[in-house]
């Protein structure tokens, strides 16, 4: 396998802004002299024809001690990092230009915290790109270790052929020295390619309905994953955009698994599989009505400031079901000014809907913008991987009845952020009445009676679509596998 990149630390040089110290050492001791930047270029040549280099390599990042970049930036404002980049890219071009063809020589100066006075260390090879000062970004490449969180990884511009993905440019990378992952930009009108090196270190899938790619190791210890968006910036080109806009999936060390449609937004035609714990609902023949806790909306708080209410947090455990106790895996936060973000044991990152979050591989969560008619009140509704369900005949729902009072998960304090000067109060005092709707199941549906003048009622179909706002005192008919939405409970009728 190739060197993608070369990178070598080089030590005892007096002064590192001293172009030929670093480029090549005086006198003629050459048995003891130590490499520097030109034999190595002249070492590692991009191509050669049997033992004859036939093309340089042409862009060079150099590493300085970050005290020597701090002090030149203090007293001659870069000055010197200035000139240290044109004198090398000088000797580059005296010393190599025949092997350069049309290709333009760069360098670029950084400070490193990790290298020692006196010490630099020089990158180049084949993944080293410098971008042009003109040049545009063509992709923007970010990772992930729990689909929430996303930290950027690096661009790729619009000549650079190759990006090499490794612990030493992904944060969080969870493979150690492994393997690498190579990205390749096939040009402006096509789709980047990702492949696996060496090809066997890994398995790697794109997951259409995350937009990410999803790679882990054959050999690791379980759970280990590394979630890469590869996001295209601008205009795409009319023919690429005629083929598609996503990135192509790495398709030659295995076929695309087929499709989980378990975690799809949950309908009548799509009933969770009764687990001991997570749902009252009894399948015998004669007994299968029953109400599903389908979704959360997630309020505005804006609406609700005299409250002292600052943030509402959902937590969900590793299985995706909404989380009692301990560490939880995702958790949605909106805060005072109604934005929403994912916090995970990574860290926190504000986000909108729709989305689609696998903090821990097995399943998915997704968060889905409100309807427009539900926006002024909710700013996003999250369809529960896990419903839970109880058996119904008839009776209320509301903050103050026993009927279906499992189903309100949110009912817990500890999840409602207040100011000081407020005393604890569970969630479910925003939004939901005592009493909100009585119920009263039959063949045909359920059939809703507001209870409460002030409660907002919103009947959705059975894809979370907006149909009605339920008002007035009358009798409503819910048809079976459609939804209601009260307070923060999206529930839904199954008979």
């Amino acid at each position: 396998m190739p060197t993608y990149v070369q990178h070598e630390v080089l030590g005892r040089i007096p002064d590192v802004f001293n172009a030929e110290a670093i480029w090549q050492a005086p006198g003629f001791a050459l048995f003891s002299r130590r490499p520097l930047l030109r034999d190595l270029l002249e070492r590692c040549p991009r191509e050669q024809r049997g033992s004859s280099a036939t093309r340089c390599f042409s862009h060079v990042t150099l590493r300085l001690p970050q005290d020597d970049v701090d002090d030149d930036y203090h007293l001659t404002r870069g000055n010197r990092a200035r000139e240290l980049v044109q004198s090398l890219a000088a000797l580059h071009q005296k010393d190599f230009g025949d092997l350069l063809g049309p290709d333009q020589v760069r360098y670029h100066v950084t400070g490193a915290d990790d290298l020692h006075a006196g010490e630099i260390e020089v990158r180049f090879g084949h993944a080293v790109y410098l971008p042009g000062p003109d040049e545009k970004v063509l992709f923007n490449v970010s990772a992930s270790t729990d689909s929430a969180v996303w930290k950027p990884v690096c661009p790729v511009y619009s000549e650079q052929r190759l990006a090499l993905l490794d612990e030493g440019t992904v944060a969080g990378w969870p493979f150690g020295a492994v393997g690498s992952l190579l990205l390749i930009n096939e040009g402006p009108d096509a789709p980047p390619v990702l492949q696996v090196r060496p090809k066997d270190a890994f398995d790697c899938r794109f997951d259409d309905r995350q937009g990410c790619y999803v790679v882990t190791a054959k050999h690791n210890v379980q759970g280990q994953r590394l979630l890469l968006k590869v996001a295209r910036v601008g205009v795409i080109p009319a023919p690429a955009a005629a083929r598609s806009s996503r990135p192509i999936p790495p398709a030659v060390w295995q076929p695309r698994p087929a499709r989980d449609e378990s975690t799809a937004l949950p309908a009548a035609a799509q009933r969770a599989a009764f687990r001991p714990g997570e749902s009252d609902a009894t399948f015998a023949p004669g007994a299968r009505q029953r109400i599903t806790l389908a979704a959360l909306a997630l309020p505005r708080l804006s609406r609700y400031r005299s409250t002292g209410a600052t943030a509402l947090s959902v937590p969900f455990d590793r299985a995706l079901a909404i989380a009692a106790g301990g560490e939880p895996a995702l958790t949605f936060v909106v805060d005072a000014d109604d934005a929403l973000h994912a916090v995970t044991p990574a860290g926190r990152e504000r986000i909108d809907a729709p989305a689609t979050f696998s903090p821990a591989g097995e399943r998915s969560i997704r968060v889905l913008a409100a309807p427009p008619q539900l926006a002024e009140r909710y700013c996003a509704l999250v369809a529960l991987p896990v419903p839970v369900a109880s058996p119904v005949t008839q009776g209320s729902f509301g903050r103050g009845t026993t009927a279906l009072a499992r189903l309100r998960v949110l009912d817990m304090p500890s999840l409602l952020g207040r100011d000081a000067a407020t005393a604890a109060a569970s969630p479910d005092r925003i939004g939901l009445s005592r009493t909100a709707f009585a119920f009263d199941a039959s063949a045909q549906g359920l059939s809703i009676t507001r209870q409460s003048a002030t409660q907002a009622l919103y009947h959705l179909d059975a894809e979370l679509r907006f149909v009605a706002a339920i008002d007035g005192d009358a009798p409503f008919l819910l048809p079976p596998g459609h939804h209601i939405v009260a307070g923060h409970y999206v529930l839904r009728f199954d008979a």
